[in-house]
């Protein structure tokens, strides 16, 4: 009954035309920007951030949400017809995707992948529906001590799963930390690494460095990197999957979105590695695994839809715990924070209307990409075809306007630009940013609960380690840290052995 109270509490929420309209806005956006290679849903919602000063906290999050599941759905297009993934997570359907439009079925792959996002958007919320209050009814019990050691862990599992070198992202994650801790002190109000830089008196702005690092920086690293299109339209007006097709892509849907639920909590981009994992599972499965490769439906139907539920999944631990498992949760806990919103287990309680809004608007917004993915398929196509250096004007111009707005200075526009040189030499070094951007969120209210905890037990650090969920949490964090340096170091030890 609770269950059903809740829903319906979340149906009058996303159901109001305003919502509706800042659904349907969020999962367009996300479809166009999803269809664009090159900009992404991470640098969208930075951009977008400003924005969301003026909105309400429900408008501002089901917006940002259907950005984000939204550019899942448009990947698969760009993908599909072009062989150019608008997503990373898009990157597996572009193996078949691509051959199934060259051999004039273009339309049912797109098709394919639609059906495959929708039921598995739909199973998605429907899990987030169930498992969140239950996850938030553990997290009630935690105090400053377990907190710590939560957020610890998801510091060190996006650490750790973060792509390319693990140095390079503990150093991401430390200079994070430090941009953290610029501004007031908790507790005393003392100022710290401000410089007698009165403009950074409050600390640096969130929204600063998402649109600098994510924004700014991936703007200027595509600007070097834009290639010839190709378009495969050949089919793309028969779009009805026949009877074979529907047999064939079922199960791995449903196995798709089993996977991509579970993989989505993880930190570090369950998404993406959700669709890898798919297209193993498919090909390994499969009674015809050498078709893969050259137009396979299976290679479509299951990467894309464990993509979009490890999407929508990303959103437990960030609604229910505050902890973000990707960068992009990391933008939207910001949104939440800009909203005067503590991200947590109280929001539940607190302000169901916005909890339950949300997850019901993922249901709506699926219905409506259905509609967005289909029947409008010539307008993305069109799309696909701007050219990139058209657009990359507006969206710096729109960077600018909205740094400066936040406090209407000039300073802060500076700062923008000092942090798109920073997310760009990133990038140059192979250096993922989303550590970076973790570090800065997730620091601060480390130190809070860290310096919290102490001054509850009177300056006695066992209390991390004497609480049973705060040890736990504690050892799990160590034990994923060992687990990924044990063969580093087994590989570093070989290559000395060999040397000598």
């Amino acid at each position: 009954m609770d269950m059903a109270a809740n829903l319906l509490i979340g149906l009058q929420t996303a159901g109001s035309l305003t919502n509706l309209f800042y659904c349907f806005v969020g999962v367009f956006l996300g479809t166009a920007i999803g269809v664009l290679p090159g900009l992404g849903p991470t640098a969208t919602i930075a951009i977008l951030l400003p924005i969301t000063f003026t909105m309400g906290p429900e408008n501002a999050l089901i917006m940002l949400a259907g950005i984000y599941y939204g550019a899942q759905y448009g990947g698969s297009t760009t993908a599909i017809l072009v062989n150019l993934p608008g997503e990373p997570s898009s990157v597996v359907t572009a193996i078949d995707g691509y051959q199934m439009a060259r051999k004039g079925r273009a339309g049912v792959a797109l098709a394919t992948a639609a059906i495959g996002s929708f039921v598995a958007g739909t199973i998605a919320t429907l899990l987030i529906a169930f498992f969140a209050p239950i996850l938030g009814e553990v997290a009630l019990k935690f105090g400053p001590a377990e907190y710590f050691s939560l957020l610890s862990l998801g510091l060190v599992a996006a650490l750790v799963l973060a792509h390319g070198s693990l140095l390079q992202a503990f150093g991401a994650v430390i200079v994070g930390l430090l941009l953290g801790l610029i501004g007031p002190d908790v507790n005393s109000g003392v100022q710290r690494f401000t410089f007698g830089v009165t403009s950074m008196q409050d600390g640096v702005s969130f929204v600063i460095v998402a649109m600098g690092v994510f924004g700014l920086g991936e703007i200027v690293a595509n600007l070097g990197d834009e290639s010839a299109r190709s378009i495969s339209r050949d089919g793309i007006s028969k779009m009805l999957p026949n009877r074979e097709d529907i047999r064939r892509m079922a199960a791995p849907i449903m196995r798709g979105t089993a996977l991509g639920s579970l993989l989505g909590i993880l930190p570090g981009g369950g998404a993406m590695l959700a669709s890898f994992a798919s297209y193993t599972v498919e090909k390994k499965l499969s009674r015809t695994p050498q078709e893969f490769g050259k137009g396979a439906i299976e290679g479509v139907a299951g990467p894309e839809s464990a993509n979009n539920a490890g999407a929508q999944t990303a959103f437990i631990p960030m609604l229910t715990l505050g902890v973000p498992s990707n960068s992009i949760m990391a933008l939207i806990i910001g949104a939440m924070i800009i909203q005067g919103i503590q991200p947590g287990p109280s929001v539940m309680i607190e302000q169901p209307a916005l909890f339950w809004g949300v997850i019901v608007s993922m249901w709506i917004g699926n219905l409506m990409l259905l509609v967005l993915n289909l029947p409008m398929i010539g307008l993305w196509v069109r799309m696909i075809s701007v050219p990139y250096h058209y657009l990359f004007p507006a969206i710096l111009v729109f960077c600018a306007i909205g740094a400066f707005s936040l406090n209407n200075s000039t300073f802060d526009v500076f700062l923008l630009a000092l942090f798109g040189v920073v997310g760009y030499v990133l990038r140059k070094l192979d250096c993922e940013p989303a550590p970076l951007l973790l570090g800065f969120i997730l620091g601060p209210m480390m130190e809070e609960n860290l310096r919290r905890a102490l001054m509850i037990n009177r300056g006695d650090a066992t209390v991390f380690f004497t609480r049973p969920i705060s040890c736990v949490l504690l050892l799990a964090a160590v034990a994923l840290l060992v687990m990924v340096l044990l063969p580093s170091i087994r590989a570093k030890r070989e290559e000395a052995f060999q040397e000598e």
